[in-house]
């Protein structure tokens, strides 16, 4: 295939298009496994942990500290909130549409042992919890 024949270039952006698509459904959108039957959206998430303590902060620009519920499952963190739509009521054309709005739930794994809430902060648009463990 030759990129200078428009025809192939064509065929390469659209294909590169796709699987761009493709990686930003996989990466943001699935269907949850909870009392909300519709589609949600996975903030990301880093989880650190020493011999004391894990701390999880997960990226929530946007989303009001007040929003946000997180409940303990077995063996995981749940997180749960909604992002409204940054510029809702405004009539603007959409040209570009990337950052996730609506319901969101992320899970974070935990390994069985007994953890306690420390702190939960928002610190610039994310998410800060520090879970100790305890004996």
């Amino acid at each position: 295939m030759s990129l200078r024949n428009p025809n192939d270039w064509m065929w390469a952006q659209a294909w590169e298009l796709m699987e761009q698509a493709e990686r930003m459904q996989r990466q943001f959108f699935h269907l949850a496994g909870s009392p909300r039957a519709q589609a949600v959206w996975e903030p990301p998430a880093d989880v650190f942990e020493d011999d004391r303590e894990f701390i999880i902060v997960v990226a929530l620009p946007g989303v009001p500290a007040e929003r946000i519920e997180i409940t303990n499952e077995p063996g995981a963190l749940v997180i749960r909130a909604e992002r409204p739509p940054s510029l809702a009521g405004i009539a603007h054309e959409v040209r570009q549409l990337e950052i996730p709005y609506g319901f969101f739930e992320r899970r974070i794994r935990l390994p069985d042992v007994a953890l306690s809430a420390e702190t939960r902060q928002l610190i610039n648009g994310c998410l800060v919890l520090k879970l100790s463990k305890t004996a």
